[in-house]
């Protein structure tokens, strides 16, 4: 437990660290506009192409071995990025961290899932674990702040000595676990993923600057194939990233989808909300850096209480009860930028930190209990993909959003301001159509708590 909630709770400092540091960076990079979303893309788009592969991996050849391995490598990529002096290069080093990060995500709940049985201590575990995601979002931003006062690079050196501890703690103190299978790991699927994933993320990102141009539908069409080819791939595979038969289970599905619609509206929003905050309303870095330790404290201390909620309450309903306070949380925020009044935002940054605190709970729980119980890395991964994928593409969707009538000759800070009422109205409107997911997607003839875990697969023949 410890292992693996510091390991989260690094990354996830790592992961928050550009929300805040944006400003000084782009100005030591000299980035521009559409430049920035690819700044704070690069983790996400790192974790979204190999969550899955590091699932398959984790539960094939060890979870403890992908575990350590993505430790050490996120510290020796965080302190490549911190020596970066450009932002092709910082954002190559941040693709390389969401890589890292996905190694160890991914393997973490497949070791808790290992070390806790379906039952009240995996709810607890996961709830720390979900605890543990919570607090790394909540003293990231602080600290990468607090220590971007004197330069923006000590906070990346800070988080690769931080990995580089925990690899050494976690080489001795974690025990091997596998549950081997025939065939090899999916690498073209892996790679397939990432592709189509990149080629979406650009037409995103070209698209703020028009979206009838033929590289924009170059780009999507491209997005389109090669997901076509992905699945194409997994149907063929001896050992595929993702057994498209679970698309079949509606637990799956609501798993599945409650991660992608919290990526999609709120971590895509709340990760761009503090620069909008301080370009609009004219905030400090270690003043946003606060509200969004309102936000995501709450969610921690949410978290961790999660457990005490009665057994009826179940963890579908507990993503649904998550959207919903979030979605009423951002909604208290429309026309705060715009009036120039950060104070307007504080009550809706703790109602969405009470909703997010519900969803870091669940999901990890949702993740692993929606798949074979030999196959929990790959439910992890199959669901943080999902989440990470959403959040890749809410960034991008916000920043475009936000900044589409940033133009010359208006007054930058009062577009953004706009800009931000209408990234607000975009991210309740996922936020909603995450609640409904939730609800509908059960197993027919159900309607109290979530069905018993899936169990584990019958061993092969050959084994």
């Amino acid at each position: 437990m410890a292992a693996t909630g510091l390991a989260t709770f690094v990354a996830l400092m790592n992961y928050t660290a550009p929300m805040l540091t944006l400003p000084g960076m782009t100005a030591d990079f000299g980035t521009t506009l559409a430049g920035q979303s690819w700044l704070l893309n690069g983790t996400p788009l790192g974790l979204a192409a190999l969550l899955l592969v590091a699932g398959s991996l984790a539960d094939d050849y060890g979870r403890k071995r992908v575990f350590v391995t993505g430790l050490a490598a996120l510290a020796v990529t965080t302190a490549l990025g911190a020596l970066a002096t450009g932002t092709v290069a910082f954002t190559l080093a941040r693709i390389a961290q969401g890589a890292a990060s996905a190694a160890l995500i991914a393997s973490s709940l497949g070791l808790l899932a290992h070390a806790y049985p379906a039952g009240p201590a995996r709810v607890r575990a996961t709830g720390i674990w979900g605890a543990a995601l919570s607090g790394g979002i909540a003293l990231g931003p602080v600290a990468s702040a607090g220590l971007g006062v004197l330069d923006w690079r000590l906070s990346s050196l800070a988080y690769a000595v931080a990995a580089l501890a925990l690899t050494a703690f976690s080489a001795r103190a974690l025990t091997e676990s596998r549950n081997p299978r025939a065939g090899k790991p999916d690498v073209a699927g892996a790679l397939l993923l990432g592709l189509a994933l990149t080629a979406l993320l650009a037409a995103l990102t070209l698209g703020r600057d028009g979206w009838l141009r033929p590289q924009v539908y170059g780009l999507v069409a491209a997005a389109a194939a090669l997901t076509a080819a992905f699945v194409l791939t997994e149907t063929k595979a001896s050992a595929p990233l993702l057994d498209l038969a679970l698309l079949r289970r509606p637990p799956f599905l609501a798993a599945t989808s409650a991660a992608l619609f919290t990526g999609l509206g709120v971590i895509g929003m709340f990760s761009y909300l503090p620069a909008l905050l301080q370009q609009s309303v004219g905030m400090s870095e270690l003043g946003t850096a606060w509200l969004l330790f309102l936000w995501s404290g709450t969610a921690l201390l949410v978290a961790l209480q999660a457990r005490r909620l009665p057994d009826r309450f179940s963890a579908r309903h507990q993503v649904a009860a998550g959207f919903l306070l979030s979605a009423a949380g951002a909604s208290t925020m429309l026309g705060a930028p715009a009036a120039g009044s950060w104070q307007r935002t504080v009550p809706g940054f703790l109602i969405a930190g009470i909703g997010s605190g519900l969803l870091n709970a669940a999901l990890p729980r949702l993740a692993v209990e929606s798949v074979p119980a030999d196959r929990a890395s790959m439910g992890s991964g199959a669901n943080n993909t999902a989440r990470y994928i959403g959040s890749s593409m809410g960034l991008s969707l916000t920043v475009v959003v936000a900044t589409s009538t940033t133009r010359a000759g208006t007054d930058p800070a009062r577009a953004l301001a706009h800009g931000a009422d209408r990234a607000l109205y975009v991210g309740v409107a996922l936020m909603l159509l995450g609640a409904l997911a939730a609800l509908l997607l059960r197993e027919p003839g159900t309607g109290g708590p979530d069905p018993d875990p899936v169990p584990a697969t019958p061993p092969h023949p050959d084994r």
